[in-house]
Formats: C-alpha cells, sequence, structure tokens
C-alpha cells in the first residue's frame, strides 16, 4: 500500500478531526509527522500526560550566529493528534522534518518566498469567490463549520491551488527532500500496511511527487542508518544544539498577538474541539458580556440578545451550516460597538493587534484567545539552568514564590542576591522586579528593593534560558555578549555594561570582555560614547561594592572608548552652540589620561598633542575647540602662557559674543578648575587670573546689542562653575576695579538676568522711539 498523505493547518480542530477518524480508519504501520526528528528518541517524553500547550523549543548557538524557534502543539493541533492517536492504535510514530537548527530555517521570516505570493493570491482569489473578508474566515467556511464528509478531498483541491507550480525556497526544497526520504524508508518498512503522512498542506503536494520517485536511493534521499532510517543530522563541531519541552500558552499561540503560523483564537477554537462549533458560539458571546461587564463597561441583557439575534442571522445570511467565528464576533460588534472605527475589524486581515484598537474589540478578541497555560508533567527533563537557578534560589531563601526583597548591597549574602536576581532579570525571567538601587556604576546607593510580580511563564522562561548556558552565571553572560553585538547606539551598550556589573564580574565570559571592549571602537557617536567611559571609569576607581575596580571588564571598555573617542573628536564638525554631551565626553578622556594611562593606547604626550591640533583646526566646533584648549592645558607638561589664552580668547571674541560663549563653554567643562585657582590667587598659574582680566575688557567693549546676543551662551559657559567659584570670580572683577563690597551680592538679582537685560534694552528702544517724536517730555 503506498502512503497517505494529508495536509493540514496547523492548529486546525477539522484537520484534526480528520487526522484522529483516518488513524482510526487504517490502522496504519508507521504515523510520519511534520515535526524535528531529533526528538524521536524522546517521543516518551512528550506523550508524557502534560497539559497542553506545551512547545518544543529547539535553540541553536555557535560563533557566527544564535537562534531559537519553538514547535507549539496544543490539543487540536492535527500533528499532535497524530502522535497521541497514533502511539494510541500501536503505530510507529515518528517525526520527520529537519532540527530547527539546520541552515534551513536560518531564515525563518524568508523561507517561503515566492511560495507565500502564490499563497496570497490563490487565497485572494477564493476570498472574492465566496465573498469572504479574509483567509481565516474563508478556512472557517470551507473547513471549520462545513460537513466532515469529503473534507479530505476539499483539503487536497485547497492545498494543490495555495502551492500551484511556485517554486520553493532552498530552505523548504530541502526539508521537504529529508522528509521525502522518510516516506520512502516507512513504506519499505511498512511491507505493505499502511502509512500515513501529516505535515503541512504547503508541503503535501512536493511530498507526493519526491516520494514516488522510488526507493531510497533515489537522488533526494538523505543518508540512512543501519537500521534504515534516514540519519538525524547532527550540528557542526563546537555549536551547541538542544530541544526542550516548554510550558505554552493560549496568548502565544494568538495570531492576534504575532504567532505566525496557524490558527487565530485558540480559546475559541478549544471550545470548538471540545463542544462543537455551537457551543463554542454560545460560550464565546456570555464570555465577552461577563470581561465587559468585569471592566465597568456597560452590557444589558438586551445587548446579549441583540448580540445572539446577529449572530444567528449571519450565519443564515451566509449560508454556513454552522455558526463560525466571524459571524459570532460581528454579532458581538454589530451590538455592542456604536462608536465610529478608525479601520477595519481586525478578523479581517491578519496580523497583530494595531495600537489604539476600541476596547471592545480587544475585549472580545481576549475572549477569543483565551487564558491557558501548559504544564509540563513533574517528569519532564529540564535543561541544567533550572536545576541550577532552583539550587540557588534555595541556598540563598530566595525559593517559595516572588516576595519583597530589602537588600543592603555591603552585605556579601545580600550582593549575592542581588547578582541573582539580576541575572535573572536580563534572561527575561519573571517574578520580581527592581524598583530601587543605583542607577549607574557611580550612584552613591548602596541598597534594593525588589517587589513581586505576575510570574506567568517563569518555568518557559527559564528553560527557554537555559539556550545561553548550563548556569545562571554562564547564561547571563552569554545572553549579555549577545546584546552587545546587538545594540546599535552607546546608551544601550552604557546599559548592558552597567547590567554586567550588576550580576557580578566573576561570571563573565572572556568572550563578554572581548566583545565589549571591540563594540565601543565601532561607535559613532561621541557624545554617548563618553557617557560610556565616564561610567566604565567611575566603576573602575571607585567601585566598593561590586568587584570590578581594576578589573578586566571595565578595563577593555575604557581602553577602547577612550581610543574611539580621540578619533571621534578630531573629526568632529559642526555648527555653532555648545554640545554638552560632547564636552562630557571630552572630561571623560581626561580623567582617562589622569587616573587610568596605562590602560589608553595613547600616551599623555599624545593626547596632549591630539588637543593643540584640535584647538587650532578652525573648521572643528568653537566647543570643542574650546574643550581641546583646555584638555592642553591641563594635559601638557608645557601649558600655554597667559599671553596665549588671552590671544585665543581676543580671538575667538571677534567672531562675536555667542561664539566667545561657546567656547568658553568648552574650556570650563574641561578645565574648569584650573581656571578658578587662577581667578582665587591673582597669579599667574595656568592664566585664570589673566583670564578674567581679558574676559572683563572684552565684554565691557561690546555694546548692549552685542552683549544680550551673546549673553545666553555666555550664562550657560559660566554655569560650569559652582556658586561658591562664581563669588570668587565676582571677587576678583571687584578687585580689577579697586571696588569694595559683597561678590554675592553681584550674583543675586531680582529676576533672570537675561529677562532683566532685555527688558533694558527694550527700555532704550522705547525712550529713543518717544524722544524720536518727541514724546519724551513729563505731560504737563
Amino acid at each position: 500500500m503506498t502512503a497517505v498523505f494529508l495536509g493540514v493547518r496547523h492548529h486546525s480542530p477539522a484537520c484534526a478531526r480528520l487526522v484522529e477518524r483516518t488513524i482510526e480508519r487504517l490502522r496504519p504501520a508507521h504515523v510520519l509527522v511534520e515535526g524535528p526528528a531529533e526528538m524521536n528518541a524522546r517521543l516518551d517524553e512528550l506523550l508524557l500526560g502534560h497539559e497542553l500547550p506545551v512547545a518544543v523549543f529547539s535553540h541553536y548557538r555557535d560563533e557566527r550566529r544564535s537562534a531559537t524557534s519553538w514547535a507549539p502543539l496544543c490539543d487540536y493541533s492535527p500533528e499532535w493528534v497524530a502522535l497521541r492517536a497514533g502511539r494510541a492504535a500501536g503505530a510507529e510514530v515518528r517525526f520527520i522534518d529537519l532540527p530547527a537548527w539546520h541552515p534551513a530555517f536560518a531564515e525563518r521570516g524568508n523561507r517561503y518566498a515566492d511560495a507565500e505570493i502564490r499563497y496570497a493570491e490563490a487565497t485572494e482569489r477564493l476570498c472574492r469567490t465566496f465573498a469572504v473578508d479574509a483567509p481565516d474566515a474563508l478556512w472557517d467556511r470551507l473547513f471549520e463549520v462545513g460537513p466532515d464528509e469529503g473534507v479530505e478531498e476539499r483539503l487536497d483541491a485547497y492545498f494543490a491551488l495555495v502551492r500551484g507550480d511556485a517554486e520553493a525556497d532552498a530552505g523548504d526544497r530541502a526539508r521537504e527532500a529529508y522528509m521525502a526520504s522518510w516516506v520512502r524508508a516507512a513504506v519499505a518498512a511498512a511491507d505493505g500496511g499502511p502509512v500515513l503522512v501529516v505535515t503541512g498542506g504547503f508541503h503535501q503536494p512536493a511530498l507526493r511527487g519526491l516520494a514516488a520517485r522510488g526507493g531510497p536511493a533515489g537522488e533526494d534521499a538523505a543518508e540512512c542508518g543501519a537500521d534504515g532510517w534516514p540519519l538525524v543530522p547532527q550540528p557542526p563541531a563546537g555549536a551547541d544544539a538542544g530541544s526542550f519541552l516548554v510550558p505554552y500558552s493560549f496568548r502565544r499561540l494568538d495570531a492576534f498577538t504575532g504567532y505566525e503560523s496557524g490558527m487565530p483564537s485558540p480559546g475559541f477554537y478549544q471550545d470548538v474541539w471540545e463542544r462543537g462549533p455551537q457551543e463554542a458560539a454560545d460560550r464565546l458571546l456570555r464570555a465577552v458580556v461577563e470581561r465587559l461587564r468585569a471592566r465597568k463597561v456597560p452590557v444589558s441583557t438586551a445587548d446579549l440578545v441583540a448580540a445572539r439575534s446577529l449572530t444567528e442571522g449571519l450565519t443564515a445570511l451566509r449560508g454556513h451550516p454552522r455558526t463560525a467565528r466571524i459571524d459570532v464576533l460581528d454579532g458581538l460588534a454589530g451590538a455592542l460597538i456604536t462608536d465610529d472605527l478608525d479601520g477595519p475589524l481586525p478578523w479581517t486581515v491578519r496580523g497583530a493587534l494595531r495600537e489604539g484598537t476600541h476596547p471592545v474589540v480587544v475585549e472580545i478578541l481576549a475572549a477569543c484567545g483565551g487564558g491557558r497555560t501548559g504544564r509540563l508533567h513533574p517528569d519532564t527533563p529540564a535543561p541544567p539552568l533550572v536545576h541550577d537557578v532552583a539550587a540557588l534560589l534555595d541556598r540563598l531563601g530566595l525559593s517559595g514564590g516572588p516576595r519583597t526583597v530589602q537588600l543592603d548591597l555591603t552585605d556579601p549574602g545580600d550582593l549575592e542576591r542581588s547578582r541573582v536576581l539580576h541575572g535573572l532579570r536580563v534572561l527575561g525571567v519573571p517574578g520580581h522586579a527592581r524598583t530601587a538601587g543605583p542607577d549607574h556604576g557611580v550612584d552613591p546607593v548602596f541598597t534594593e528593593r525588589w517587589e513581586p510580580r505576575p510570574a506567568a511563564g517563569r518555568e518557559a522562561a527559564l528553560v527557554e534560558a537555559g539556550a545561553h548556558g548550563a548556569t545562571l552565571a554562564e547564561a547571563a553572560a552569554a545572553s549579555l555578549a549577545e546584546r552587545v553585538r546587538r545594540e546599535e547606539e552607546a546608551g544601550a551598550l552604557a546599559a548592558v555594561l552597567f547590567d554586567a556589573v550588576l550580576c557580578g564580574v566573576s561570571g563573565l565570559s572572556a568572550r563578554l570582555l572581548t566583545d565589549l571592549g571591540a563594540r565601543v571602537r565601532v561607535l559613532t557617536q561621541a557624545g554617548p560614547l563618553g557617557g560610556v567611559l565616564a561610567t566604565a571609569l567611575g566603576l573602575w576607581r571607585h567601585d566598593r561594592i561590586y568587584g570590578v575596580a581594576r578589573g578586566p571588564l571595565l578595563a577593555a571598555v575604557i581602553g577602547g572608548a577612550a581610543d574611539r573617542l580621540l578619533w571621534l573628536l578630531e573629526g568632529a564638525r559642526g555648527a555653532g552652540g555648545a554640545d554638552l554631551p560632547r564636552l562630557r565626553a571630552v572630561v571623560a578622556v581626561r580623567d582617562a589620561v589622569l587616573h587610568a594611562p596605562d590602560l589608553l593606547p595613547t600616551d599623555r604626550a599624545g593626547v596632549a598633542a591630539f588637543a593643540r591640533r584640535v584647538s587650532r583646526d578652525a573648521a572643528a566646533p568653537l566647543d570643542l575647540r574650546g574643550a581641546a584648549f583646555g584638555l592642553h592645558q591641563v594635559l601638557a607638561e608645557r601649558p600655554a602662557d597667559a599671553d596665549a589664552a588671552e590671544q585665543a580668547v581676543r580671538a575667538v571674541a571677534l567672531s562675536g559674543a555667542d561664539a566667545l560663549g561657546d567656547w568658553l563653554a568648552g574650556l570650563f567643562a574641561v578645565a574648569r578648575d584650573d581656571m578658578a585657582a587662577g581667578a582665587e590667587t591673582g597669579g599667574p598659574e595656568r592664566g585664570g587670573a589673566s583670564l578674567v582680566r581679558v574676559l572683563d575688557e572684552v565684554l565691557c567693549g561690546l555694546s548692549e546689542e552685542q552683549f544680550l546676543a551673546g549673553l545666553p551662551a555666555l550664562r550657560q559657559a559660566f554655569a560650569f562653575f559652582p556658586p561658591r567659584e562664581r563669588e570668587r570670580i565676582a571677587a576678583r572683577l571687584l578687585a580689577l576695579r579697586g571696588l569694595r563690597g559683597s561678590s554675592r551680592a553681584l550674583l543675586r538679582t531680582t529676576a533672570d538676568p537675561l529677562l532683566i537685560a532685555r527688558a533694558g534694552v527694550l527700555e532704550d528702544r522705547v525712550t529713543g522711539l518717544l524722544t524720536r517724536y518727541g514724546l519724551g517730555g513729563t505731560p504737563s
């Protein structure tokens, strides 16, 4: 007997019923199912007695790529029914598809390419023929609410049409050739007995042709073992790959939350599977009303009657022999939504819900989706990470369910608890959220507070996190390393760096250190990169909590970031105005040279020479030129004398007071302490006192209009001085004029100085106009 091919749609009750009836009728010797062949040795584990939905979670990681995938199964999945019913009928049951790590799955988003276009064209044509809005409604009409008689023939015709003559891509060709090898091997082993092949309908037409080519020696055959069955491909040497069962949920299965394959509304179709379409429709009507009333949305008995009447009328009008899902949805929408909608109802298209969807529609679909979450049998094997985390939580007193945890980071035991909780956080394992604690590496906060959060999906998240490593420290390090390779922005990289610190440097891999050091060398924005350098340097110098001071993690980041910043800053160009993040980056370079010179590829003299070049570069932004001048003053063995600073100020002032303000902002950002020291002592060192004098002369020489135009930039520049230092500068100004008085009083005004200056200019203009028109006298 030749093989019997059943093409199915994933998670279709109609297809599941067909599979069950076919197995009862054929009593096949072999049942072959589209699924990961590496799980064949673990089918007993899959059939332990789990509460569905569950999924086969597969992971793969090598030096070049990492990938994860899921194969979800629920009670009405045709594949699940084939496994369960086939085993009950005494058949040999096997998965026959390539492992999920195989290159055939490497580009999941594009693997159907031309076939997807063909599928869309065919289903759109059928939708027009049957006068329905969307493929899901078409499927329901043809299969879910239609008669069971003739469903196999209708499925064959449907899938032959949607596959058409389209050329499958390389991934699908490899998968279909491999599955056909299993079919030929099963036919040979059955010795005339029936062989049932259950695969996605897209593959069915091709598999029929491939399997008919002959014995296992066909050109498309996979290599077979001594037992005559195709060998399961093994991962490349050095790669980490595996598969585990995980609990799944209807929410993750629902097409309206983004699942790409299968039926929408799993809660509704679970009722269809268990109770039939009519009772499922009645239960959905009641569930929607209960949800809306629970959220204080007024729904009267009359509304429910109207929804039921509309549903029944639509069922009859559309010629459905039984109530379809779309009949219920349209009936509910017609009875309960009185507002204008800004788009089509979501069940008329495929895909996730749009933002701003009407709240009644959201509740309708939530009721359709259902809230079921699967549960694995207690004897289900779990990856090593699950056991490592359980042991850690038990040893540290964190087991027994989420609860509020208050930690003192100066206590070694609490610090270890913090690292465990942060490791779970970076792996995306729910249960706790940190509500208080340090926000960055030099934040002087030494306590943390963790609050319990809903832990739904925790077991699945832990199993899936096991793809990153066998221990929590290893898994957290691998996850952080992937984030390093994925992030494009320096700000995000800084967050990864701090997460690495919070997770505990002892658990971080050499690969993460290498990746962090290399990643900072390719960032393109000086300002955010300066933030990374400042954070890393602060921790490297001052950390007394996390154990990373003078450590290799931060050393790699400091050296790479400083070297990259020198290159970025020397090539910087731009318009006027002070770029404060960029100025902070120059400050970070200064501090790295002063406090961690051994970590930098450029020595102090080299950085000073860089600063001198930039300070004299007419194409560089003025704030950066001022910062470079200050950096040279700080680092050079022989800094510029007072005359050089005076000449620089006068030269920049020729471009206007606003240009001078930008230049001074850069200078004061980097060399404020040197300027303030000179101003306080009145001595010549570093040109501080001379700079105050020349600035006084330049500013006093400005007209009121010129001064007003430059005042915002000048105020921003002097904002780098704290109040006490500004008071000392004011005292120096009084001394230059031979005056006595309170320097503090000069810094206090009754209003914003900029507002006062503008008011003075306005008064002068008004006075001039009054005088011009002879209105300046006092009225008699």
